[in-house]
């Protein structure tokens, strides 16, 4: 079996660095070939590049803009009236991800909107969310890149977030129907929405475009206490022939480097 990839979320990760770019260059001197981010926008593009360039650090995976945090959001994909909003926020995702050559972009669905209840309101997000991916689709084929849809789990993490289950996300890729339109699997959230995690990954590994991983309830380092055992899933991704990034979204308890000894023991097992 091939070794599994790593990517440093620097969003989660080397936040001892105040700056992204800062960042890229811890990652490269952790060992990590490679680093995702959720928002990048506030960076400088050029220094971004520099860092990349300099430590030949592969960026594979930024998402959507969020809209106005302040205001509520988290992401504008499926959000009834902010189609025009959600269009703009793809074209500077792809302005950045072109001149990082970052190839995965996860496109955010967004929150369920304060005035309205889910029921009343999830056919018709569920119809906004189709065609934007649809409309999304088209422009990252043109690029080669490839959008990412991510269910969060609604327990604990974000009570309105309006994708919040692989079953529901797996129905919404089957209406888009686009092969360059995937699935984003954060085991942290999929063990708090569904359990049944070797059920799912197998259920759903043909449309698995990337993987991101956390111990359960802290979203700590996988190796941490709590409900997973991560050899074992990890050896399940290498068994069904996982050949994407893994995602390290982790909040560490410590510092980020005290954070990776279980990344080190697995990269020398096959160093």
């Amino acid at each position: 079996m091939a070794a599994l990839k790593f990517c440093a979320n620097i969003s989660w990760l080397f936040t001892e660095h105040p700056d992204f770019s800062q960042r890229i260059y811890a990652a490269a001197s952790a060992g990590f070939q490679a680093v995702e981010a959720a928002w990048l926008y506030d960076s400088d593009l050029s220094e971004l590049q520099k860092a990349k360039e300099a430590t030949r650090v592969e960026v594979v995976l930024i998402n959507t803009p969020p809209g106005d945090i302040k205001a509520g959001d988290l992401g504008l994909g499926a959000v009834p009236g902010r189609e025009l909003e959600f269009r703009k926020g793809l074209d500077l995702t792809l302005k950045y991800a072109k001149a990082l050559n970052c190839k995965r972009i996860h496109l955010m669905a967004g929150r369920i909107p304060v005035d309205a209840h889910r029921a009343a309101i999830a056919r018709e997000m569920e119809d906004v969310f189709v065609q934007n991916l649809n409309y999304a689709a088209g422009i990252l084929a043109k690029e080669g890149i490839t959008g990412l849809i991510e269910p969060i789990n609604t327990r604990i993490t974000d009570p309105r977030y309006f994708l919040d289950s692989p079953h529901q996300a797996a129905a919404i890729l089957e209406k888009v129907g686009k092969s360059n339109i995937q699935l984003q699997m954060d085991i942290f959230h999929w063990q708090i929405m569904d359990g049944n995690l070797t059920k799912n990954m197998h259920k759903y590994f043909p449309i698995i475009g990337h993987v991101q991983i956390a111990q359960v309830p802290g979203r700590n380092e996988p190796d941490s206490d709590g409900e997973l055992c991560y050899r074992y899933l990890l050896n399940t991704l290498e068994k069904l022939g996982y050949q994407g990034y893994i995602g390290c979204e982790y909040k560490p308890l410590d510092s980020t480097e005290k954070s990776l000894g279980w990344i080190q023991q697995y990269w020398t097992q096959y160093s």
